[in-house]
């Protein structure tokens, strides 16, 4: 019997919103927890069911999984370092902006690649971003050819959704964004910044969680494996 997968996508602000975890964790029944902007120095082995499968080395500031260890074993991770911004070169080398796991489910006897993403801030251009979405999507292919494959995060894309849903299509990949906006920081100042681009699943929902101590919400994603 096929189960779904609970994913979710946290961007943590400068990790303030990371006493939260444990709670999500439970809360949510995760399987797979992907992190952004989360202190990467400070982040525990486990957190309640879920295991830390890898993190960004380079950037204080950076990327995490944590997979439920019951249910998969970890196979591989790899960290991707895409174009970099104006906003890169100058405040950070926030370069590692992909950050990969492949795990085998042992529920339905199948590989599945997962990652967390995180594009280039506002100060960059769409077209930019679309290039770093471009080049992340092609870092999976390499890294599991043909495998089902769900990338969640901060894509900083709010505008001209549409443009990018084309793109993701032609390339394979399926674009899907939450039910409510997913940023929330200032009074005037929403949308969706947080998406899923998936190959050779299902999305069967996504849903924008309460918002904490992050300017941004957390989303969980179910998703499913086709045959």
């Amino acid at each position: 019997m096929r189960r779904e997968l609970n994913i979710v996508s946290y961007n943590l602000r400068k990790h303030h919103a990371s006493g939260e975890l444990a709670d999500l964790s439970s809360l949510y029944d995760i399987d797979v927890l992907c992190l952004q902007e989360c202190d990467t120095g400070d982040m525990p082995q486990q957190i309640k069911h879920l295991e830390l499968a890898d993190s960004t080395k380079t950037n204080r500031l950076g990327l995490a999984i944590y997979y439920r260890t019951s249910r998969f074993e970890l196979h591989a991770t790899r960290v991707f370092a895409l174009r970099k911004s104006m906003h890169d070169r100058v405040m950070a080398p926030a370069h590692e902006r992909l950050l990969a796991a492949k795990l085998f489910d042992k529920e339905i006897g199948k590989e599945i690649l997962v990652g967390s993403f995180h594009a280039a801030p506002l100060t960059a251009s769409n077209s930019l971003r679309r290039k770093q979405i471009a080049a992340a999507h092609s870092a999976l292919r390499i890294m599991g050819p043909g495998l089902p494959t769900v990338m969640v995060g901060d894509y900083n894309y709010p505008w001209f959704r549409n443009n990018l849903s084309e793109r993701m299509e032609e390339s394979g990949y399926l674009l899907s964004f939450s039910d409510k906006p997913t940023y929330a920081r200032y009074k005037y100042f929403k949308g969706h910044f947080d998406f899923v681009t998936s190959a050779h699943t299902r999305i069967e929902s996504i849903d924008t969680l309460p918002q904490g101590e992050s300017d941004h919400l957390p989303i969980l994603v179910r998703a499913g494996v086709e045959d």
